[in-house]
């Protein structure tokens, strides 16, 4: 009964972004289509719309499946769209519909190209524009290809989002105020704590998330330690699809291009927590977490290995060559090689420095915070707006506010702490001058302390202690003005001169 009735067809409309642009929208294609159905008395059934949808493939697209399903149920008999590449630009898929159209006794009408599939010189032609128009593509792709190696040495931007900690501004990659601190945050955290999913959980319990807002991961922390943008040289054309739509592969190392662009971390820095990393990725190793023993994740054996307080044993060990020093040994040592430790100008200056870099960096992560509370306070209001509009239920509003809502306490919680860390390195700077005179003192004060300002002092002056089978070699962030000489201990000067029973209490 159907053949007999006016043919009922649908229209295909789908146009690029740019084409919108310049002016192709589709109600311009809608238009031309209905003018060609009345003419030739058919009716206009359904309307298929793809809105700045590639022509690289359309066939799994909604509007695609449903269009398939109304020739297959018989709905429609015919198509109608503008011109071939409307419908698609890849010969595959192009060819997949015609097999379909002809399956279901079908016809497909491209406007531009005057083609009617239900001749035999219909679909010879249309297979030659298929092939066309998938050379086309394949130009296009080739290319953008070819200038992507030029606009890499440019350093211009090849698509995709800037590194984290960084923004596009007119086309060059600029330092971004927000994400920065939390970026060099990133790496001090790791060089303290030497555990990826530890700086992940406390970046997390911090409050801050990652450029997409979800939380941070052992996985994501490392791509941002590894990156190389961090220390201002950022890689470009190193990577390429894979054949047949297939993941991303790398390029030759030949190929990659190298640019200079701002740095946000200290090549000092980088260098230091890459190489851990790469010491974690080889030995499999785990760090140990920071100890509560006063010299715990300083002493260091002279084999190189990390020495450790055996359970039950008040002895510094070392499981490689089974080296120990009892920790009241060790702790006598260090209190006899402060006697000698004084600062100098030379060296308050240094410490001056390094102390200023560090307040600069906590301001940097204040700003840095204070604007992120900002910015979740907008997204919480942009929430709220969208329930009283009704634009989301009520389930969903929930999650969403509960989301924002522990971030921004977990970030207003962690503001007075670095108010506080901040304000006590500025009343060091102003307390520096004083630091000659008490460190003179600082021997007779040490044994009357108790363990945690013992632990302060040990974290504020040393940078490791290495234990030999006769001697202990302390080495300090700066090196100490001897008040007198001090004889010294074989051919190091630096190595203390053990207290009497030493070798006994060691065996």
């Amino acid at each position: 009964m159907t053949s007999y009735q006016t043919k009922q067809i649908g229209i295909w409309l789908r146009v690029s972004t740019d084409d919108q642009v310049k002016g192709e929208s589709l109600e311009v294609h809608e238009h031309r289509a209905r003018s060609y159905a009345d003419s030739k008395g058919w009716n206009v059934a359904e309307v298929y719309r793809l809105e700045a949808v590639s022509g690289k493939s359309v066939i799994d697209h909604p509007e695609a499946k449903r269009m398939i399903a109304d020739i297959a149920e018989g709905k429609i008999s015919g198509l109608i769209f503008s011109k071939l590449a409307r419908l698609s630009r890849n010969n595959r898929e192009l060819l997949q519909f015609a097999d379909i159209f002809q399956k279901y006794n079908a016809d497909l009408v491209s406007l531009a190209e005057s083609i009617d599939t239900s001749t035999p010189a219909g679909r010879m032609f249309y297979n030659m524009l298929a092939a066309m128009a998938n050379w086309e593509r394949e130009e296009i792709s080739a290319r953008i290809q070819a200038s992507v190696p030029i606009r890499a040495k440019l350093g211009r931007s090849l698509g995709g989002q800037a590194p984290y900690g960084y923004k596009w501004v007119d086309k060059k990659l600029v330092i971004d105020e927000i994400e920065a601190p939390i970026r060099l945050l990133i790496f001090n955290l790791f060089k303290e704590h030497k555990r990826r999913r530890t700086v992940a959980r406390l970046l997390n319990e911090m409050g801050h998330r990652t450029r997409n807002g979800a939380k941070w991961s052992d996985t994501s922390v490392t791509r941002l330690l590894q990156d190389t943008s961090a220390k201002g040289i950022k890689k470009a054309n190193y990577t390429r699809q894979g054949l047949r739509g297939g993941g991303w592969v790398e390029k030759p190392e030949s190929e990659w291009v190298y640019n200079e662009i701002d740095p946000i971390v200290p090549i000092e820095l980088w260098d230091e927590v890459n190489s851990t990393i790469k010491e974690l990725q080889v030995t499999g190793e785990r760090k140990p977490r920071s100890a509560v023993t006063l010299f715990g994740g300083y002493a260091e054996c002279e084999c190189g290995s990390k020495m450790y307080v055996k359970y039950r044993t008040p002895k510094f060990c070392c499981t490689k060559c089974k080296r120990k020093i009892p920790m009241d040994a060790l702790e006598s040592c260090f209190h006899s090689e402060l006697q000698s430790y004084v600062f100098s100008p030379e060296e308050l200056i240094r410490s001056d420095t390094s102390t200023r870099t560090h307040i600069a960096e906590l301001q940097a992560q204040i700003r840095s915070h204070t604007e992120t509370i900002q910015r979740v306070d907008k997204e919480i209001d942009g929430l709220l707006t969208l329930y009283n509009k009704e634009a989301i239920d009520e389930r969903g509003f929930q999650k969403r506010y509960k989301a924002l809502g522990d971030r921004h306490s977990q970030l207003s919680d962690e503001l007075p702490t670095l108010s506080q860390k901040l304000s006590k390195l500025e009343q060091s700077i102003q307390s520096q001058a004083s630091l000659i005179s008490e460190s003179q003192g600082l021997a007779e004060r040490f044994p009357k302390l108790n363990q945690a300002e013992k632990r302060l002092i040990v974290e504020t002056l040393l940078d490791k202690v290495v234990i030999y089978d006769d001697s202990v070699e302390f080495i300090f962030y700066f090196t100490p003005n001897a008040v007198s000489p001090k004889p010294p201990f074989g051919s190091d000067s630096n190595k203390a001169t053990q207290p009497q029973g030493f070798m006994a209490a060691i065996n």
